[in-house]
């Protein structure tokens, strides 16, 4: 396959990881952080001035720089995920027709949960600190 044709696909990718994280941003079962990553990767090797672009945009760039660079999430963020979440795994449980498959349920949510708790937490207001604000990726 063509190097040209390889970076379009790349960068088409990009574009519809990065809407899907933006959708995630207001759809409590939808993630945002591993869209925007995966856009973020795509647009590395398919469009630098995409990628440019979402690293320096000042409300995604900084999450994305935080969770590479190691830093985690604010604890507020990780509390908002899990009140978001929770509930509408149970109006999803509640509305499952299948009365065994509701407990299937438990797995995403149990693992997600998990997941948040596990991920360093980043004091409030500490977004982008130093590192974050030069524009780098930490590619160790």
């Amino acid at each position: 396959m063509p190097d040209t044709m390889i970076r379009a696909l790349l960068t088409f990718l990009g574009y519809v990881a990065l809407a899907l994280g933006v959708l995630g941003v207001f759809l409590p079962l939808l993630p945002t952080t591993p869209f925007l990553l995966l856009a973020a990767f795509c647009f590395l090797r398919g469009s630098p001035r995409m990628h440019a672009w979402l690293m320096s945009h000042r409300i995604l760039g900084p999450y994305i720089r935080d969770f590479q660079e190691g830093r985690g999430i604010p604890l507020r963020s990780k509390c908002i995920a899990l009140a978001l979440m929770w509930p509408s795994l149970a109006l999803s449980a509640w509305f499952m027709p299948v009365p065994w498959a509701r407990w299937f349920l438990l797995i995403p949510g149990i693992g997600v949960t998990i997941y948040l708790w596990r991920l360093p937490t980043r004091p409030a207001g500490k977004a982008g600190q130093p590192g974050a604000s030069s524009g780098q990726i930490n590619r160790e």
